[in-house]
């Protein structure tokens, strides 16, 4: 069958599972040697700007992100609470469908829209209500688009665009805590919720604290949904037959459905770990302690020892190596696993069963696509959708 796939990677099939970069880098494409990694407590965070984390002043806790061993464990057992199926069915469900109707409601009043903008209006008013985000000022969607934005600079005092990056970036970190996690933390302080800020203020954090576990939670629960929302919907919008299946499905063979186009596009296609200790994978390689190991999630969901026969096909259902989700490795595994897997897919088909359910939705313009080097991850942008 034809590669499915819609943001196109090099196909490495038949390479080796774990091989040596010219820079040193050891990279993983194997789904067992990929697995051992993120379980093996003889590694730490590498990437997703842990490097300026840790430039951070003594004393102040790095947000989850950035932690690991008993600490890390003990933030998760925690948390998880937030993030177990029946919280998702009862506390989000209803919520997810006011947010979806929410973002759709410009379609339907003019007909035309980007589909970025729509996906990230629902991934804005899911992941706020989750991480306790609720008393914000107008304007939080610029606000984080200019956090988080298509071309990042390099930060750095050596040239003046470094500088205006570095300059730039506390200013939007400004700007959130000012408009977004300070009018959220000041009411949490006299009187606790059930969410995630009112947890972290339970712990002693500081508003610095509480800001960088915000900004963290928001590129992981905002950012990536938008960009799989959107290359989902593109995916059907051009698969007629995968389409007509989706619509007339009910919600578990749905939502199997996009598990499988994640597990061909993962929204974080690169995940970095540093090893603490001499690390034995799989196929007795060694990688010796202080190495920095790089797995290739979108060649690990293609291997076929895990995934079978015609890995890069569409075939939601398929079936697995023991053990691995049906997304494969999009989400991660061990100890930093997404917390958020089930509310992603889930608010993900909420907002496409209602686009599709409007009449006469169609795909206007084809959307250009970009990429973030540093995570492997894509852009969706200029996809038009029309309705009548």
């Amino acid at each position: 069958m034809d590669d499915a796939r819609k943001i196109r990677r090099t196909d490495a099939s038949g390479t080796c599972p774990v091989t040596r970069a010219a820079d040193g880098t050891w990279q993983v494409r194997g789904y067992a040697e990929a697995r051992a990694v993120l379980r093996a407590d003889a590694t730490v965070q590498a990437g997703l700007g842990v490097e300026t984390v840790d430039k951070a002043p003594a004393g102040i806790r790095r947000p989850v992100l950035y932690r690991d061993g008993p600490e890390h464990r003990e933030h998760r057992r925690q948390t998880a609470r937030y993030f177990t199926p029946r919280r998702v069915d009862e506390h989000y469900r209803e919520l997810m469908a006011d947010m979806a109707d929410r973002a759709l409601a410009r379609l339907r009043t003019d007909g035309s829209a980007q589909l970025s903008d729509l996906s990230f209006g629902m991934a804005i008013g899911v992941a706020s209500a989750v991480i306790g985000l609720t008393e914000s000022r107008p304007g939080i969607r610029r606000r984080l688009e200019r956090f988080f934005p298509e071309k990042f600079g390099r930060p750095g005092f050596t040239s003046l665009s470094g500088i205006y990056w570095m300059g730039r970036q506390i200013y939007s970190w400004g700007s959130i805590y000012l408009a977004d996690v300070r009018p959220a933390v000041r009411p949490r302080r006299r009187e606790p919720r059930d969410d995630l800020i009112s947890h972290l203020i339970a712990e002693g954090c500081t508003d610095a604290e509480i800001l960088g576990e915000c900004l963290t939670f928001a590129a992981a629960g905002m950012v990536t949904t938008r960009e799989f929302i959107c290359v989902a919907a593109w995916q059907l919008f051009t698969d007629e037959a995968l389409l007509d299946r989706y619509l007339k499905a009910e919600e578990p063979e749905r939502l199997a459905v996009l598990h499988e186009l994640l597990r061909l596009d993962p929204a974080v296609a690169r995940l970095r770990r540093r090893t603490t200790a001499d690390l034995e994978l799989p196929g007795q390689v060694t990688v010796p302690a202080g190495e920095v190991v790089e797995l290739l999630v979108d060649e690990v969901n293609a291997d076929p020892r895990a995934v079978g026969s015609e890995p890069l096909s569409a075939c939601p259902g398929r079936a697995l190596d023991t053990g691995a989700g049906p997304a494969v490795l999009s989400f991660g595994d061990g100890p930093h696993r997404c917390p958020g897997a089930g509310i992603a897919i889930l608010e993900t088909d909420m907002f496409l069963t209602r686009l599709f359910a409007l009449p006469g939705i169609r795909m206007a313009t084809a959307p250009r696509v970009g990429f973030k080097d540093e995570i492997g991850g894509y852009e969706i942008r200029g996809l038009t959708v029309t309705t009548g």
